[in-house]
């Protein structure tokens, strides 16, 4: 069988298996956290929005450009796109499955280069990151694929 990663996502973590072989159950082999994904809005930005004055007596607050949270998730999702594409050039996986959940998944896809995503085999978007290997796995083809 061909070497397979399995990714199961979402904006603050990241579980990475592989199996022996395609109805073998899932081996845990690296876990990654982004605990910036956690904290609140107020807690990721480290001021209140300055205020700038208008006319007569009316201010107006100075907005964000970007929502703290999406920021924070597309820092992961790129961290988790370089993980991917120095283990794929370092030959540690040929195939590659993605359960992520389903807005984490757009953001990973943006980020992931071009010979990883030719890897891909399947995707799946759930929110299961917290689940057991044996209950990842029954969300998976009873036989990976092995292309």
């Amino acid at each position: 069988m061909k070497s397979t990663y399995i990714l199961v996502a979402d904006n603050v973590r990241a579980r990475i298996f592989t199996a022996e072989a395609p109805a073998s159950p899932l081996e845990e082999i690296e876990a990654l956290a982004h605990a910036e994904g956690r904290l609140h809005d107020r807690d990721i930005t480290s001021d209140l929005p300055g205020k700038i004055k208008g006319e007569g007596s009316v201010g107006h607050a100075f907005e964000q450009p970007t929502d703290p949270k999406k920021h924070e998730a597309d820092l992961f999702a790129h961290r988790l796109a370089h993980y991917l594409e120095d283990a794929h050039n370092a030959n540690k996986f040929e195939q590659l499955l993605i359960i992520a959940e389903p807005s984490f998944l757009g953001l990973l896809r943006n980020c992931l280069p071009e010979q990883v995503k030719k890897s891909v085999c399947f995707e799946l978007d759930k929110n299961i990151t917290t689940q057991s290997a044996d209950d990842i796995r029954k969300h998976l083809p009873t036989y990976l694929p092995s292309h």
